[in-house]
């Protein structure tokens, strides 16, 4: 860092300035080191398959597919179909 004695210290160039972890950040990492984002998904998925949302989906996306024909299809088009169908 150059300093002078008229202002603060100017960071150099090839500095990076620190900056604090957003909350979220720090929550994210406690929640992996922990193992209950895993445990989560885990319950999130039991849950889902549970109230019948994941074979919805499966039958929307595969009347989708029947429908523009199975090899005209794209990952992103059936996400973006059944998001706007939500």
């Amino acid at each position: 860092m150059r300093a002078s004695i008229n202002r603060p210290p100017t960071p150099d160039a090839d500095e990076e300035p620190e900056r604090e972890p957003a909350l979220v950040e720090v929550i994210n990492v406690k929640m992996v080191e922990s193992g209950e984002k895993e445990k989560l998904k885990e319950l999130l998925r039991e849950r889902l398959i549970e109230c019948g949302w994941r074979d919805e989906m499966k039958a929307l996306c595969r009347a989708y597919a029947r429908k523009k024909g199975r090899n005209n299809v794209t990952i992103d088009e059936l996400v973006q179909h059944q998001y706007l169908i939500l």
